[in-house]
């Protein structure tokens, strides 16, 4: 009764992988979730929400809000929203993935992690996200993790009077299970 299932299901831990886990949020993780979000560095890559907007949104029948977090020292080095838990297509939206610490491998980690609680875990066959096309850091780390180019939306996002494109990437899961 009191083996890993248990413990997981207790501190809500959805995914581990070698270095990372995945923790369901909380309103306790609130704080840490904005104070990410709009760091300069991750703001400009993203439509920032309001806390309201996360509130709202933090774990639904269609969506969850998920920490990042190191197994070893429960250090929070991220955060995720994932839409489209109820799609009755089987289609998964990584609406947002946003790494805290860069430059120490987690994106990688984090989109291996991601693919394997979308098609091992959860059986889904598609599963999608859009990014800025500027944002050549996540291209690179998409793009090496297998998700592939399907659609470019020119001038859709308005931020600071500047309109912006968006770049549609997704990954069936023929094509994950084709790589491992």
């Amino acid at each position: 009764m009191y083996g890993a299932e248990y413990i997981n299901m207790i501190n809500n831990i959805i995914k581990k992988g070698k270095r990372l886990q995945f923790r369901q949020a909380d309103e306790a993780d609130m704080d840490y979730i904005m104070k990410t979000e709009y760091k300069p560095e991750n703001a400009k890559y993203v439509i920032p929400y309001t806390r309201e907007v996360h509130m709202e949104t933090l774990n639904t029948k269609a969506a969850i809000h998920i920490v990042i977090e190191t197994i070893d020292t429960k250090r929070k080095v991220g955060f995720l929203m994932i839409a489209g838990l109820d799609n009755p297509s089987k289609e998964i939206e990584f609406t947002r993935i946003i790494l805290d610490e860069k430059g120490k491998g987690y994106g990688h980690e984090t989109l291996q992690m991601l693919k394997s609680w979308a098609f091992d875990d959860l059986k889904f066959h598609r599963a999608w996200l859009d990014c800025k096309d500027y944002n050549a850091r996540a291209l690179h780390v998409y793009e090496s993790e297998g998700l592939i180019r399907e659609g470019f939306i020119r001038e859709t996002i308005l931020t600071d009077g500047v309109y912006e494109n968006l770049i549609i990437l997704g990954i069936l899961d023929r094509e994950y299970f084709a790589q491992a």
